[in-house]
């Protein structure tokens, strides 16, 4: 996205709409999608969730809104049953962390999970490989590639090879004529380049933001920077860490918050240390909701230094409450933010603390980001996204009655 379009009252009014769950239930109706599986690697209850897991999960709940009968099968979850409801849908939760890969591929080969009239794989670095089994009308979730985070994750260093193996060998054959649905047109162009997918093939929905994201409150009285994601090494709170140790050299009152939790908070604490930052770079862990609005609206800036991304769904949500953002040129954020316009992209540690030092110290520039951003983000509806998502697989569903 290059252009900042700001959606009329009129436009808005008519996508929410187009979004009821009667014409979620029209497009279903039609496309006989009576019953739809997901096929996820984690699942929302996991200590691990992220925005892919809050996307299925919320994408499920609208579609279950409109009268589908939507399964999410997952991964276990500590501590909770193999089976559940949530908010109107099923989930099943069955195998561990990596076994949840072959198990589902074998219960869909012998039949083993149920009658079902579409599926949607989520395919979150290792995929469940449903062009071999899987005979329905299907579509693919993929966020982004996830190329050197292999690396960054997996140890030993075969364990990394084996990922990348699969990632960009031996999975793009088995999808060369699936239907790929992703986040951002940054995402999309990824893909095609580095897994070699035909572009006529892979589409771009974008993610949705929750009403409940928007203008309120007061800014904090000093400089404030919220970032939020997984303490995980993809995310590279270290950087952010840098970058504002070389900003409070000129902003003494600046604190920052990095909201979420992982297994490297022990290294983040330890890094943060280092630098003489305890008393003002905060790790509260996982906050509640309510918690975490009332940040993104007290934050003079939101910021993101991660490696990989689909989207950049925090950068979206403080933009809805008129927050902007500073953060890494990568695909997902070069959608998720319009450089100059909403919020800035920057390409290393230098040019992070450069750009948030630019956005703190200029009151009137970060009043115009602020507005701009939340201005643009006022298109994005998770109801639009649940659409978006079923149009595609109502589509595959109509070219194989067509093609019968």
């Amino acid at each position: 996205m290059t252009q900042l379009e700001s959606p009329s009252s009129a436009g808005r009014a008519a996508a929410l709409v187009a979004a009821s769950p009667d014409h979620i239930a029209a497009i279903a109706r039609e496309a006989g999608l009576h019953r739809i599986h997901m096929l996820a690697w984690r699942d929302l209850d996991d200590p691990e969730a992220g925005g892919s897991e809050l996307h299925a999960s919320t994408i499920a709940r609208v579609w279950a809104e409109g009268g589908i009968d939507v399964t999410i099968r997952t991964s276990t979850a500590a501590g909770h049953p193999m089976f559940a409801e949530r908010d109107g849908y099923h989930v099943i939760r069955k195998a561990g962390r990596y076994m949840v890969f072959p198990r589902t591929a074998i219960s869909g080969f012998i039949g083993r999970t149920g009658p079902r009239d579409g599926l949607v794989e989520i395919w979150n670095g290792m995929p469940f490989f449903s062009p071999l089994w899987a005979h329905c009308p299907r579509i693919v979730f993929l966020h982004h590639v996830h190329a050197e985070m292999w690396r960054m994750v997996l140890k030993p260093a075969a364990l990394a090879r084996l990922g990348e193996l699969v990632e960009f060998r031996l999975a793009p054959p088995v999808y060369r004529k699936a239907r790929i649905v992703t986040l951002s047109e940054s995402s999309r162009h990824e893909i095609v380049d580095m897994l070699r997918l035909p572009a006529d093939n892979v589409s771009v929905v974008p993610p949705g933001i929750e009403p409940r994201f928007s203008p309120g409150g007061t800014r904090a009285p000093h400089p404030l920077v919220v970032a939020v994601g997984r303490l995980v090494p993809v995310k590279r709170f270290e950087l952010l860490f840098e970058a504002l140790a070389l900003v409070r050299a000129r902003h003494p009152d600046l604190e920052a918050v990095v909201v979420g939790e992982g297994y490297e908070r022990a290294a983040l604490e330890a890094r943060r240390h280092a630098l003489g930052a305890d008393g003002w770079i905060h790790l509260p862990g996982r906050v509640e909701d309510d918690a975490l609005l009332d940040l993104y609206r007290r934050a003079w800036v939101v910021a993101s230094t991660s490696l990989r991304e689909g989207w950049g769904m925090t950068i979206t949500e403080a933009a809805a409450c008129g927050t902007p953002a500073v953060a890494t040129r990568i695909a997902g954020h070069e959608d998720a933010i319009v450089h100059g316009r909403t919020g800035l992209l920057a390409d290393d540690v230098d040019g992070l603390s450069a750009q948030l030092e630019l956005v703190l110290a200029n009151p009137s520039l970060r009043r115009r980001l602020g507005r701009s951003a939340r201005d643009y983000t006022a298109r994005f509806t998770w109801a639009a996204t649940a659409v978006g998502t079923l149009e595609a697989l109502a589509a595959e569903a109509r070219r194989r009655h067509h093609r019968r």
